[in-house]
């Protein structure tokens, strides 16, 4: 059960509930994985993506499908929403099972004035506690764009990968619309086609938490320990689907990083992976 600040303007939010199975039942069976979800098991680092969420009410929707107000909430009537990246730091895994709290308020925010108009950077902090202890600490990066349509930038020019093992993901509409379900996310931009080019995109957009979440499943399955560590991601461009992407090691190796690439060959969003500073320090 939650509690909240008040919805209009909080500082802050807090939710407690208690870790259920079925979300790492249900996200491992969209990922065609095997993970082990009964009690005492831990989830999955970056998995806790599906737990704590913020459930709004309908009529508190915008039309592009995000709350109006809350954290963070818009800077303006319009604005057009991207989320640009973050910073994960996994202390310990969730534990299935057992209750745990998330606080989350505003770090920071930033204006300033891009080539299309005004520019709102919002760094959100979300901590989470199990068991009197700091579990995961996270950074996410929001930006806020002036209204209107025009094209977002294009996809650079990818350099070629180190050789490594490579995981790669089959995105249509059925698995976008799963992965909003799991993670209660609105945004039209991964449902509606009617809808996306309102944002500036040509077919929908394959959610950046899912290459994230992909990045760092990569390095999981690789034997590649995410605890104590810090992982964190940019989104480069927009990668649309339907179409299958894939997640190849990063300049440095896997063990420091990933790329998330369109089934192009274009470097859609990009990872590291770092020793975590002490949660106390």
């Amino acid at each position: 059960m939650a509690s909240t600040a008040a919805p209009d303007n909080p500082t802050s939010a807090t939710r407690t509930e208690v870790i259920a199975a079925e979300p790492v039942e249900s996200l491992a069976a969209m990922l065609e994985v095997d993970v082990p979800y009964g009690p005492g098991d831990p989830v999955p680092p970056l998995w806790h993506w599906m737990y704590l969420l913020d459930r709004r009410r309908q009529s508190e929707l915008g039309t592009d499908g995000h709350p109006t107000s809350g954290i963070p909430a818009p800077p303006g009537p319009g604005r057009r929403r991207m989320f640009a990246g973050g910073r994960v730091t996994t202390y310990s895994p969730l534990v299935i099972g057992e209750p745990a709290t998330k606080v989350t308020s505003i770090a920071k925010t930033v204006e300033k004035q891009g080539r299309t108009g005004p520019l709102t950077f919002v760094t959100v902090l979300q901590e989470i506690t199990q068991g009197g202890q700091l579990a995961v600490r996270e950074e996410q990066d929001i930006v806020y764009r002036a209204p209107g349509t025009g094209a977002l930038p294009s996809a650079p020019e990818p350099p070629q990968p180190p050789a490594g093992p490579t995981l790669s993901l089959e995105v249509d509409e059925r698995l976008l619309f799963r992965f909003s379900a799991l993670t209660y996310n609105t945004h039209r931009i991964h449902y509606d086609l009617g809808y996306v080019p309102t944002e500036g995109y040509d077919g929908l957009v394959i959610h950046g938490p899912l290459q994230a979440l992909l990045m760092g499943d990569h390095m999981r399955r690789q034997g590649i320990d995410l605890v104590g560590r810090t992982f964190g991601y940019r989104l480069v461009s927009p990668l649309v689907g339907p179409q299958t992407f894939t997640v190849v090691p990063g300049q440095d190796g896997l063990e420091h990083g990933a790329e998330s690439r369109s089934a192009a060959g274009a470097t859609c969003a990009v990872s590291t992976l770092t020793e975590a500073v002490r949660a106390d320090a």
